[in-house]
């Protein structure tokens, strides 16, 4: 069982790590994803930093389960959050994929660790 709460903490880590620090950047394409969404980049610098915290505390989980449990949960609303936009923004449910999938790993993260 500490396998899979240790590849259902590194995985998402490592995707919600770079992109949130290309949020926090403001990268071009960040922006543009941005402006599609009808968000302003300081706000997607926000979403960003979440993202970032989230990953970290995901890790930091590993050692502290309540702090992985609570960042797992933050980043499901998140993610969850974040299928709702590119729903209500027009984008195909395939655009939304994505962030589904990722709600259900921090979804999954969190049961693995509370069952530890």
């Amino acid at each position: 069982m500490r396998t899979a709460q240790i590849t259902t903490a590194v995985e998402p880590a490592l995707i919600f790590l770079p992109l949130g620090l290309a949020k926090i950047a403001a990268l071009p394409l960040m922006r543009e994803a941005a402006v599609h969404l009808g968000m302003s980049p300081a706000f997607y610098r926000v979403v960003g930093t979440l993202e970032v915290a989230g990953g970290a505390g995901l890790l930091l989980g590993l050692s502290a389960s309540a702090l992985g449990v609570a960042a797992a949960t933050g980043l499901a609303l998140l993610m969850a959050g974040a299928a709702v936009v590119h729903l209500c923004n027009g984008d195909p449910a395939v655009r939304a994929l994505p962030a589904v999938v990722l709600a259900l790993a921090a979804v999954a993260y969190a049961a693995l660790s509370a069952m530890v």
